[in-house]
């Protein structure tokens, strides 16, 4: 009996005595190294982080940096030109994470944060300049929306996060991640102003929604897939009700903080979060390639 230094071993096992020339039969058995390297080249190919508490924190934080730069930028500079600013930063940010290779926490973080400001922009655009009312727009998204989710089953046949792995795929999630920044921005417009709930009272509202697919999940067994992009929507709407209650002024149904303020304080914390979400990522990419040696 031998085994090679290949992913599966083969194992070469003599025959019974008497059987057709003592033939060998071979045998494939995964080890433990084999197991390693393909958990290692997994994680070299996955674009996506881990969906961990950290994730869900980042992810909110930038929602509401994006809704608190975006309406910093209208208001200080140009809109025809901070639209255009928003929408180079968003091109930029997406071509650069398509570039890389596999997952890079920095570049990720930065293609979510500029999805945020460009997304809200794209949604107050819509409302604004279109004439488009908030049900409406959150109706469009919505159905935009459905037909990504559709599509990418019907080409992927899953819709899993846990496979972003090749550029179609990618191509889908990043889609799907724009139109749920979109619509979400849209639902919290809608709820906070034309149903007159205020930016606090809607936040609040978002927070209650986002335990349901949480509670379904864990106690009633929730599709882990349908669980994850329901509360991935909800969080736009919750970051972004938080961050116009502090950023706008309070005959705009804030607390007057200010924009500017806001923004700079969400992008310090997201860079140390970011910060720190890096520096565990090399270490599992280290712990796996030392595993690999």
């Amino acid at each position: 009996m031998r085994y090679s230094d290949s992913e599966d071993s083969t194992v070469i096992i003599p025959a019974q005595r008497g059987s057709l020339a003592d033939e060998q039969t071979l045998v494939r058995i995964p080890t433990v190294q084999g197991a390693q390297t393909q958990s290692a080249a997994k994680l070299r190919s996955i674009k996506v982080p881990e969906i961990t508490a950290l994730f869900w924190v980042i992810k909110l934080l930038s929602t509401a940096l994006g809704e608190s730069f975006s309406d910093f930028m209208v208001h200080h500079i140009d809109p025809v030109v901070a639209v255009l600013i928003g929408a180079a930063g968003f091109s930029v940010a997406i071509l650069l994470q398509f570039s890389l290779p596999s997952y890079n926490p920095v570049v990720y973080w930065l293609a979510v944060v500029m999805v945020a400001v460009f997304g809200t922009m794209a949604a107050d655009v819509t409302h604004i300049v279109l004439k488009v009312s908030y049900l409406h727009s959150s109706e469009g998204f919505a159905v935009a929306l459905a037909l990504i989710l559709t599509g990418w089953y019907i080409s992927e046949k899953t819709l899993s996060v846990h496979s972003i792995n090749s550029f179609r795929r990618e191509f889908f999630y990043w889609s799907t991640v724009i139109a749920t920044f979109a619509l979400g921005t849209a639902l919290g417009d809608l709820t906070a102003n034309t149903f007159q709930m205020g930016y606090f009272s809607a936040g609040l509202m978002f927070i209650g929604l986002i335990l349901l697919p949480a509670i379904g999940y864990f106690f009633f067994k929730l599709n882990e897939v349908a669980a994850f992009w329901v509360a991935y929507i909800l969080t736009r709407p919750i970051g972004a009700s938080f961050a116009d209650w502090t950023g706008r002024m309070p005959y705009e149904g804030g607390i007057g903080v200010g924009t500017g303020k806001i923004s700079l304080l969400l992008a310090v914390i997201i860079a140390l979060l970011v910060g720190y979400a890096t520096w565990k990522h090399i270490q599992r990419v280290a712990h796996h390639k030392s595993r690999d040696t």
